[in-house]
């Protein structure tokens, strides 16, 4: 292959990557303004201007789509964990992971605040059965990719230790206890401080209250 095909076919994963996430935040985004069932795989396949056929060449249907958005952010927060430091300690390199995963509000939404709309449809698609179960599938792929980032960030071993994925596992169940608390807050603005918060309670090992 030369460079110059090379180059081309970086191209072309770089533009399926980009369409693939733009059809994940289609279907987030409709599924907010309409709520999930009057949301049609054409109708996002449409929003991005793509046809239906591609989209099926993604995802499986439109709950694979939005809980995708979840998989590839665990995904980014396991390939930082990667990059931290060696010197620096585990609690303080996964805080520092999965912080600037969500900056910005509610994954990525540039309104900062998140508006009682926005919050009102994201707890509607938490009650799709469809939703929840693909969150639960993804679920499991998530927590085998950060285990793997934590069994090689303390030399252990992902398959023989208990240790990377009982941490992984507790990780997971913190985001997702501190995202649930912040969806339910009375005037919940940005998603990090609950975040953070949930990390140093785990680091410190749960004291009672």
């Amino acid at each position: 292959m030369t460079t110059q095909d090379g180059a081309r076919a970086g191209l072309r994963e770089r533009k399926k990557q980009e369409t693939r996430i733009a059809l994940s935040w289609a279907a987030i985004r409709l599924a907010v303004e309409r709520g999930f069932d009057n949301v049609r795989v054409e109708d996002i396949a449409a929003e991005v201007g793509v046809s239906p056929r591609t989209f099926n060449n993604y995802f499986s249907g439109k709950a694979e789509a939005v809980a995708t958005r979840h998989l590839d952010r665990a995904r980014q927060i396991a390939v930082e964990l990667r990059a931290r430091p060696a010197s620096e300690p585990l609690w303080k390199a996964l805080e520092l992971a999965v912080l600037p995963r969500f900056t910005l509000g509610q994954d990525g939404n540039a309104r900062g605040g998140p508006d009682e709309e926005w919050l009102a449809g994201i707890r509607l698609m938490l009650t799709e059965p469809a939703v929840r179960g693909e969150l639960a599938r993804v679920g499991a792929a998530v927590e085998t990719e950060l285990a793997a980032a934590i069994a090689a960030r303390t030399n252990t071993d992902v398959d023989r230790d208990l240790y990377p994925r009982l941490v992984a596992a507790a990780v997971s169940a913190a985001l997702r206890a501190a995202t649930l608390h912040w969806l339910n807050s009375d005037a919940p603005g940005p998603i990090a401080p609950h975040l953070q918060d949930a990390i140093r309670q785990l680091a410190a090992g749960l004291p009672v209250p």
